[in-house]
């Protein structure tokens, strides 16, 4: 089984490859002009290492991408997150799968379906979602982040830390993301403390 979950998710980061520089060319034409313009902005302050308001800007950032442009996405968008609050997955599933058939630009949809997905055990659906995610926002660090944790889940080591350093690329204030990538390249060299 686990042999071919590992062929499974390097046959999704192999497409994941090839979609993503596509998707950076692209600009992100599902959201009005001030919107892009104020993320723009955002995720320049947030990958400045120097920056002492990141948790600030990191909060801007994450504001704007909860935000669908309607009302009823944003309801289906908190019952998800209240679901997830007391760890029922499956719930949370069924509401995020409404709000992805009826918004399917709206990419933290996406992103909070394949979290849910993989606290049900789902990881083939979480992949599938972080593409969509991936496609969606390519700067989505948390994106990222989770495709690191899954390619470390299988043993694909290699590929778990290209996709956690290009999520600290964007986001170099997670410590968690920077043990992450420390533990594997121990690993990788054969030390361990």
């Amino acid at each position: 089984m686990l042999a071919k979950l590992k062929h499974i998710v390097a046959a999704f980061v192999a497409m994941l490859a090839l979609a993503l520089p596509l998707a950076a060319q692209q600009p992100v034409s599902h959201l009005p002009d001030d919107r892009a313009a104020a993320l723009e902005q955002l995720f320049a302050e947030l990958a400045d290492p120097e920056n002492s308001r990141w948790q600030r800007t990191e909060s801007d950032i994450r504001r704007l991408w909860s935000q669908s442009g309607s009302a009823a996405m944003d309801l289906l968008y908190r019952r998800a997150e209240a679901a997830l609050d007391v760890d029922d997955p499956v719930r949370a599933i069924e509401h995020l799968t409404a709000l992805t058939d009826h918004a399917p630009d709206f990419a933290e949809g996406w992103h909070l379906r394949a979290v849910a997905f993989y606290k049900a055990g789902e990881v083939g659906p979480a992949l599938d979602d972080l593409a969509h995610v991936l496609v969606l926002e390519p700067r989505h660090w948390m994106a990222l982040s989770g495709l690191g944790t899954i390619l470390e889940d299988v043993g694909m080591q290699d590929r778990a830390l290209r996709a956690l350093r290009a999520s600290l690329a964007l986001h170099p204030h997670q410590d968690d993301v920077k043990d992450a990538i420390a533990r594997l390249e121990r690993e990788s060299t054969g030390l361990s403390l």
